[in-house]
């Protein structure tokens, strides 16, 4: 018998494949109950609302994304240490080798909702904190100053870049030179890496 947890998750995954596939407003209990094959009921006994089903779908989205970060920057400091051309090189492994599949779009499909339905926002706020965090960690194992306010702003570039490959098809690689740029002039220098590399050189070394 399945158990109560497996079934909650089962509901989540469709939920997710659905937002990104067609939109929130093709989400319906059951539609859901058909892409997780599970009974209507099951859907009604784990989410009462379906606000409470876009909110638990979101925060479990980003809870793995942040997870899996995390599981990378810390591979990469225990292997060989951890530098500014390092860190942008695993963001490009990390966005290159994400598909949009219908479960990457709808994290974006979530957030655009989170503005028009204040409900949502908590969450979507507690989204970004997790992200804010997870950078602001790496931002100060590099040892870059002010890693509290610089967090946001690679976040945001981070988000602004993959919105902007999504909608256009554009490489992976614009956003590791945009990382470079970025974090380069924190550093204090004029858009080089750690080293002094400007991007193009430091991503072909």
């Amino acid at each position: 018998m399945e158990k109560a947890a497996d079934t909650r998750q089962r509901i989540i995954d469709a939920v997710l494949r659905i937002i990104g596939a067609e939109g929130i407003a093709a989400v319906s209990n059951r539609r859901i109950a058909k892409e997780a094959q599970v009974s209507l009921g099951s859907v009604t006994y784990h989410f009462t609302t379906q606000h409470e089903l876009l909110r638990e779908s979101l925060l479990h989205f980003v809870a793995q994304e942040t997870q899996h970060f995390t599981e990378l920057a810390e591979n990469c400091a225990r292997a060989d240490g951890l530098d500014i051309a390092g860190a942008a090189e695993m963001v490009e492994t990390v966005a290159g080798g994400t598909a949009f599949d219908s479960r990457h779009i709808a994290p974006f499909e979530l957030y655009i909702q989170a503005g028009r339905d204040e409900r949502l926002r908590a969450a979507a706020a507690e989204c970004f904190a997790a992200y804010d965090s997870l950078a602001r960690g790496i931002l100060q194992r590099l040892g870059l100053p002010d890693p509290e306010r610089l967090a946001g702003a690679v976040v945001a570039l981070v988000f602004g870049q993959q919105l902007r490959r999504l909608a256009t098809g554009s490489p992976a690689e614009d956003l590791v030179d945009t990382l470079l740029l970025l974090t380069g002039t924190a550093a204090g220098g004029t858009g080089c890496d750690a080293a002094g590399r400007p991007p193009s050189e430091s991503r072909s070394c």
